[in-house]
């Protein structure tokens, strides 16, 4: 099988002659093979895993899995990977403990210019 990994800004990984890939889904952890029919499935976040030579192990977010023949596609909000199973949890930890700051951080500075931009129209609508 052929495995491409997106993010949302970027391809994560491309990947060929990948002979299994183990994902959780909202069933629950499900293999991949390439003779499986067709599907797609709803990732939630989790360790996913796909052999080549060796077994490799990442932590995505949650998104979508989509297997086409032997092109299988895997469109997730975040993706963590490069490091060993033992350390692969307090990677994701930090890494998505970042990524919620930042996004606090969004969503604060969001508000902060909706509320701005309100306090200016109803000084417009005054005059």
């Amino acid at each position: 099988m052929d495995l491409k990994i997106l993010l949302p800004y970027k391809v994560f990984a491309d990947v060929k002659n990948v002979s299994n890939i183990v994902a959780e889904t909202i069933e629950g952890s499900v293999g991949f093979l390439p003779q499986r029919l067709d599907c797609v499935a709803v990732l939630v976040p989790g360790i996913f895993s796909y052999k080549t030579d060796k077994v490799h192990y990442l932590a995505v977010d949650e998104g979508l899995f989509v297997k086409a023949g032997s092109q299988v596609l895997v469109s997730v909000r975040n993706a963590v990977g490069g490091v060993e199973l033992g350390k692969l949890a307090e990677t994701v930890k930090n890494e998505f403990k970042n990524a919620d700051e930042n996004e606090e951080k969004v969503r604060h500075m969001a508000s902060q210019l909706e509320s701005g931009f309100l306090s200016r129209l109803k000084k417009f609508q005054q005059l």
